[in-house]
């Protein structure tokens, strides 16, 4: 009879990486997003820095778009570690859900950005290279489709806070397993 390993609590190499990654892209997008839209929609500077801002912009949230998928077909391939065994069924329950909302919004706000861009249209980056459109072009479409945009980046930027501020106060407080899942150098204390 073989005994069995227990399955690794911690996320793989490559899934830490994937969500580190994705993590910085967020914490650039969200006030890079900020500064342009208050750059060229509030101050109505239009030069060279805010095209780069704009074209900066698209494209990291054009290559955030595949990493996510990317990221989540290595998920539904690999699957995720077991839940830390010491979680209430409603720590998991609301891990779970903030969890496959973040991966929601990191597809939805990014594809939105994508078609509001199209939709204007203002596919360019650094003047170099165009986006494909994803749309035809319809300004006032574009203004509704980017303000809803805006508005799921800000709350895709507040679910991150809490699943940071979870996180620390599962390591901090709780002093459980959830973040060495994420951290796996981390010593338990």
């Amino acid at each position: 009879m073989a005994i069995e390993t227990p399955p690794d609590p911690a996320y793989s190499a490559t899934a830490r990486r994937l969500h580190w990654v994705t993590a910085g892209a967020v914490l650039v997008m969200v006030p890079l997003g900020l500064a342009m839209s208050y750059r060229g929609n509030t101050l109505d500077i239009w030069d060279g820095l805010t095209d780069a801002l704009y074209s900066s912009h698209k494209l990291i949230g054009f290559t955030l778009l595949w990493l996510i998928v990317l990221r989540l077909g290595y998920r539904f391939r690999r699957g995720a570690p077991p839940d830390e065994p010491s979680l209430h069924w409603w720590h998991k329950a609301a891990s779970h859900l903030t969890h496959w909302s973040l991966y929601a919004l990191l597809i939805v706000v990014p594809l939105l950005g994508w078609i509001g861009v199209s939709l204007y249209p203002s596919l360019t980056l650094f003047g170099l290279v165009d986006l494909p459109a994803l749309a035809s072009p319809n300004e006032e479409l574009a203004k509704k489709v980017l303000s809803v945009h805006g508005t799921l980046a800000i709350t895709l930027a507040l679910l991150a806070c809490v699943h940071v501020t979870a996180a620390l106060y599962h390591h901090g407080i709780r002093r459980d397993g959830v973040l060495r899942r994420m951290l796996p150098g981390l010593r338990r204390d």
